[in-house]
């Protein structure tokens, strides 16, 4: 399981990244008491400018900065943790309020709040880490019989044979510059398929009997798996000359639901791995359904709802958190309070960001969950898309 604790690590470290960005471009109201742990400048240190204060007023930057190891430490425990205080002075109002939260940051209040951005940011990449430590929306692990791990390797060092076959045509002194784009072109596409074996074999759970919901299983060659031997290239340049565009798109989809037909289960498995990567596509998907709540609107501008989806999406990614340690704890409360809550919260969120009576957050919150959930088909299929063309 070496490959997820890389990937956990990973995603810690860029929420930690994320969370210091925060830390520095929306700087805190704190204290500006000085002590031996600071600098203590009459000019701003990044820009030059005479300090007037607790911060440059040119920059930004704050006017003492700290140049020790427990300074240093402070700064990324405090800004990591409390985010200026931002965070948990954004999030109480958000669960509750939500409505106001977006007004007011839209309206221009934005000091006291966490930015949509940063929330969001900081909601993905940690329900990345806890997905993948609490196996998502139940355990999804890929459990291979001892066999099959042995075939996996088998094909990996067949792999490599071939990666280092191209490798010696790419540098032959023969090699042509179109014949050289081919080669590296095939490189790509065999590394990239080897490291599909390599992850699966490295994260999966080796087991006599395999019962979960993945089992990797193998055909007769290395295409059963996820298509690592390349077609034969006389196929592929006759299906080129006799086909049009249509026919090629009618063979792409043909291709790609028999390798979705072969392994569905290593498909799910793709993706869980791959779609915070593109988590962020949920908001420009989101952005024209929330134009059609309010049509040629001169008050609502695209920046509202766009400030409206991400800090939506934010919250919601949290409930699914929840509900997924519900699912994988079998508590039935963390599955049913966020399920319910969620509708609720739309509305809430539609009445106070908008400024709508009752009745026009009712109806458009009902609208809004059935665009949510075509939202979410749109990214699905994008998704599986890329997976499997990948």
């Amino acid at each position: 399981m070496s490959g997820d604790i890389g990937e956990i690590s990973g995603a810690i470290g860029e929420a930690a990244q994320g969370a210091a960005i925060a830390h520095v471009a929306e700087p805190g109201t704190g204290s500006s008491s000085q002590d031996q742990s600071h600098t203590h400048e009459q000019a701003c240190l990044n820009c030059g400018t005479p300090l007037m204060g607790a911060h440059c007023y040119a920059c930004g930057q704050r006017a003492h900065v700290h140049r020790t190891l427990k300074g240093f430490l402070h700064d990324l425990v405090h800004g990591v943790l409390h985010f200026e205080g931002k965070f948990w002075r954004t999030m109480p109002l958000l669960i509750w309020r939500p409505g106001i939260v977006m007004r007011e940051y839209i309206d221009g209040k934005r000091a006291k709040y966490l930015s949509p951005i940063a929330l969001f940011l900081f909601t993905v990449f940690v329900s990345f880490a806890i997905f993948s430590v609490s196996g998502g929306f139940g355990n999804i692990e890929p459990e291979i019989d001892p066999a099959t791990a042995e075939e996996i390797g088998a094909r990996i060092e067949r792999a490599d044979d071939r990666l280092a076959k191209l490798g010696r045509d790419l540098v032959a002194d023969d090699v042509t510059a179109e014949e050289a784009a081919v080669i590296r072109g095939k490189i790509t596409e065999e590394q990239q398929q080897r490291d599909l074996l390599v992850a699966v074999l490295e994260q999966g759970k080796i087991t006599e009997r395999p019962g979960g919901p993945i089992k990797i299983g193998l055909g007769p060659d290395d295409r059963q798996i996820e298509a690592a031997q390349p077609a034969p290239e006389a196929n592929t340049e006759g299906t080129a000359q006799d086909a049009g565009p249509a026919d090629e798109a009618e063979n792409w989809i043909e291709a790609s639901w028999t390798k979705l037909k072969e392994n569905p289960t290593l498909l799910l498995y793709k993706l869980q791995t791959n779609v915070y990567k593109l988590s962020w596509l949920l908001i420009p998907l989101s952005l024209p359904f929330m134009w059609i709540l309010f049509p040629f609107s001169r008050r609502f501008k695209m920046y509202d709802h766009t400030v409206f989806v991400t800090y939506s999406i934010s919250f919601m990614t949290m409930l699914a958190v929840i509900m997924s340690f519900g699912i994988a704890l079998e508590i039935v409360p963390l599955v049913a309070i966020p399920a319910l809550y969620a509708p609720f919260h739309l509305y809430r969120s539609l009445r106070g960001a908008y400024d709508l009576s009752r009745f026009g957050a009712l109806w458009r919150m009902l609208v809004l969950s059935m665009f949510i959930w075509l939202s979410m088909a749109l990214f699905a299929l994008i998704m599986i898309g890329i997976v499997i063309s990948g």
